[in-house]
């Protein structure tokens, strides 16, 4: 599997999803059943700090691909805007790390912070 760039978008104080379909070398979606994965967010590569950790889950892993990464309003209201890097490693059950995504990530700040 290679490395696919992905940029995305985090606005502050709202939920945040984003799912990726992976595919093998033939275009035909990877069957991920078994596998684990882990994603963080972070200023830049190199930097000690972690800014978030994102929950990551297999939707339908055994015939679509799919791998969606997610952070609670609770999490992205604590971001501060700017610009972050993340990527996602997933393990294929039998100890095989590798990454799959990786990015930018904009974090935006928003007007609205409260619902009514």
């Amino acid at each position: 599997m290679s490395v696919y760039v992905s940029n995305i978008t985090i606005p502050v104080g709202a939920d945040f999803n984003q799912t990726f379909i992976l595919s093998n070398a033939f275009g035909n979606s990877l069957n991920l059943s078994g596998y684990t994965a882990s994603s963080i967010l972070k200023k830049h590569p190199n930097s000690s700090k972690t800014s978030a950790v994102f929950d990551v889950t297999f939707p339908d892993p055994r015939m679509t691909g799919q791998v969606r990464i997610s952070l609670a309003s609770t999490i992205t209201s604590t971001l501060k805007s700017g610009r972050y890097c993340y990527d996602i490693l997933v393990d294929d059950g039998n100890g095989e790390r590798t990454r799959v995504i990786e990015g930018s990530a904009l974090v935006t700040a928003g007007v609205t912070t409260t619902v009514t």
